[in-house]
């Protein structure tokens, strides 16, 4: 039978094997027989326990009571689960940047242990909080004298699009949602700034690849020519270092941040903000969510409530660097209860790659028990004109439980949106509010945020709704 078609979307391109979830709900992968060698030396050689021990790599364990999926099955072995899978395209800066590094880390490690990374897919990097490698069967045995065969895929699922967000503009970090095998190294050639050719390491991986790979396809040869290059151990280890070098200095791009002081400067007042968190946690105490959406997120204030009751948190925003400045104080912290996010809730993630399947969108990945929406009915309805009956169909949709925050228009931050476009949003007050959701949801219970304006409401999804 053929495999993709018992894979899961993006596990079925490897003829080394494939990902399938057994009977019981369990996350599973089959080794098929063409890889039982790289397999074996893998595990023989030290070095899964190395990167294992190190927290590099998803730990897993073989399983042979799972029965395999096709006849050519080696083994099935049962990968630890991660709570949340997200994509590059999702990521902050710091966290591509962190993938990055832990692709050539695990790469010099394997080199050590006389294997090689075959392949260096950023969707081979998931984060718990911090990146973790989880494909298994990316490791071969290395020849003497090989070039590293995923040269070209590291160059454009990482270094290209890190060099135009941080020398062109961060939000080219989309690109990687058009290209699902990475930005093209000419595209990128072109799009960077000049300037760049001055710096040896961008000239190198980038503008000279680039270059090289043009004339290779002019040249119309049939086979690699980085199969054609031999190159040392060492000279392998020097392009890593290089590499590796380059990138840690690589800093994140300093864009002004329309949200990235939101609680600093807007009109909450420090009883404002306390009272805000004091109605927020006890919300959840109500609810007592396992896993929380935390949409609009910001740099994490209220996400750290709901991880603090022990709630899986995934912080989305779409404001890349309050998502930068969040993932690297939780990073800091190694708080594995939140993941942060960048997400345009207008424009979410979509089913992309082969017959739309091969990266389900954000919404087949997982639903929350409780969404938080905090300061973010206004931008919605006001900044994007979503109307907000379609809203709370979507949010009953995804939730059992919402706690979300109504801001009327008499609160400066909804005045400073309305004072460049005309009121057409009659519907838009706490009587159409509440009739909107109202039809979607119950309500809990609702409370003013002490010294303003603002709402707090608590409200539990219609059964008939989801």
């Amino acid at each position: 039978m053929n495999s993709s078609k018992l894979a899961v979307a993006g596990s079925f391109r490897d003829p080394a094997g494939f990902v399938f979830v057994d009977s019981l709900g369990r996350i599973c992968r089959q080794i098929n027989r063409v890889e039982r060698d790289n397999y074996e030396c893998f595990i023989s050689s030290g070095l899964y326990d190395q990167l294992t021990s190190k927290k590099m790599l998803v730990a897993h364990v073989e399983d042979a009571t799972v029965e395999p999926r096709t006849s050519d099955a080696y083994k099935v072995i049962r990968p630890d689960r991660l709570p949340f899978i997200s994509y590059p395209y999702e990521w902050c800066f710091s966290q591509l940047r962190d993938a990055a590094l832990l692709t050539l880390r695990v790469q010099q490690l394997a080199l050590a242990f006389g294997m090689s990374l075959k392949d260096a897919s950023a969707y081979n990097v998931q984060f718990d909080p911090r990146p973790v490698f989880i494909d298994t069967l990316s490791f071969e045995r290395y020849q003497e004298g090989s070039p590293w065969v995923a040269y070209r895929q590291f160059c454009q699922h990482f270094l290209a699009p890190l060099a135009l967000m941080r020398y062109r503009d961060v939000r080219l970090g989309q690109l990687l949602r058009v290209f699902i095998d990475g930005v093209p190294l000419d595209l990128a050639a072109s799009l960077l700034p000049a300037s760049t050719r001055l710096k040896p390491s961008l000239l190198a991986h980038i503008h000279l690849h680039a270059k090289a790979q043009q004339r290779f396809a002019a040249s119309g040869a049939q086979s690699s020519p980085r199969r054609q290059v031999s190159i040392s151990r060492s000279g392998l280890v020097g392009l890593l270092t290089s590499l590796e070098a380059f990138i840690e200095k690589l800093d994140c791009p300093r864009r002004p941040s329309e949200w990235g002081d939101y609680y600093g400067a807007t009109n909450y007042s420090a009883d404002a903000a306390a009272d805000k968190e004091r109605l927020v946690a006890g919300y959840l105490n109500t609810a007592g969510p396992t896993v929380v959406w935390d949409l609009g997120a910001n740099t994490g204030r209220f996400s750290r409530l709901s991880a603090e009751r022990g709630a899986l948190t995934i912080a989305f925003d779409g404001d890349h660097a309050a998502v930068d400045q969040h993932y690297q104080a939780i990073r800091a912290q190694d708080n594995g209860r939140i993941l942060p996010l960048a997400l345009d809730l207008t424009n979410p993630s979509p089913s992309i790659g082969w017959a739309n399947t091969e990266r389900p969108s954000l919404f087949e990945r997982g639903h929350p028990d409780a969404i938080l929406a905090l300061a973010l009915i206004h931008h919605l309805a006001i900044g994007n004109n979503v109307p907000l009956a379609d809203v709370a169909a979507l949010f009953a949709r995804l939730s059992q439980w919402l706690i979300i925050e109504f801001v009327p228009k008499t609160d400066s931050q909804v005045q400073r949106m309305l004072a460049t476009r005309a009121d057409i949003f009659s519907d838009y007050t706490q009587e159409g509010f509440e009739r909107a959701f109202g039809t979607f949801f119950e309500f809990v219970r609702c409370e003013p945020v002490a010294e303003s304006t603002r709402l707090m409401y608590l409200m539990r999804a219609r059964a008939t709704d989801r």
